[in-house]
């Protein structure tokens, strides 16, 4: 008695359960993967409750929609369980930044090559920033100087160049991508 309780509260969260199912007819596939063809819906939650287990729509928009006969608890967890397995395999991109002056130093370059090839190498698109203050601006030319020095520094790696070298406000800014 207790076993339709917990069955009736779990299919009130989910409209494709058990009672909950409006269709009159379903195609139904039992617990053992047996396809049983267009039966009633009635007859078919007998055979679920029979077996202990419950009726879940797995595609209701077909016509007559498909129903299984499972174990929902289980077949809930495996469903999350493949999700978040999808999930950990995605890689989210993300826009790294690089900034620096139009005057730096031989080894503050390096260090800021170096981090861009191990941004690129993560796969992240990587956006270099050279700022220039007050009266920098008038030079300019240098900071594009630097960032054609840059690219051709960085030429030995592969990269797409998403952003050619270009002012934005007060910096001069190039997007790479892996």
């Amino acid at each position: 008695m207790e076993d339709t309780t917990i069955s009736r509260e779990s299919s009130q969260v989910n409209p494709n359960l058990n009672r909950n199912i409006r269709a009159k007819e379903v195609r139904l596939i039992d617990n053992e993967g047996d396809n049983h063809g267009v039966i009633s819906t009635e007859k078919a939650l007998q055979m679920a409750e029979e077996r202990g287990l419950d009726l879940v729509l797995v595609s209701p928009n077909q016509e007559p929609p498909v129903a299984k006969i499972l174990d929902y608890a289980k077949y809930r967890y495996e469903t999350e369980k493949r999700a978040k397995e999808s999930k950990k395999k995605q890689h989210v991109v993300d826009v790294k930044e690089v900034k620096m002056r139009y005057k730096i130093d031989v080894h503050d370059y390096n260090v800021k090559m170096k981090s861009v090839k191990k941004f690129l190498a993560a796969g992240n698109k990587v956006k270099v920033v050279i700022m220039l203050r007050g009266r920098e601006m008038q030079h300019s030319h240098l900071a594009f100087e630097l960032a054609e020095r840059f690219l051709n520094d960085m030429s030995e790696d592969k990269f797409t160049l998403e952003k050619k070298p270009s002012m934005d406000g007060r910096n001069l800014v190039i997007i790479l991508a892996p």
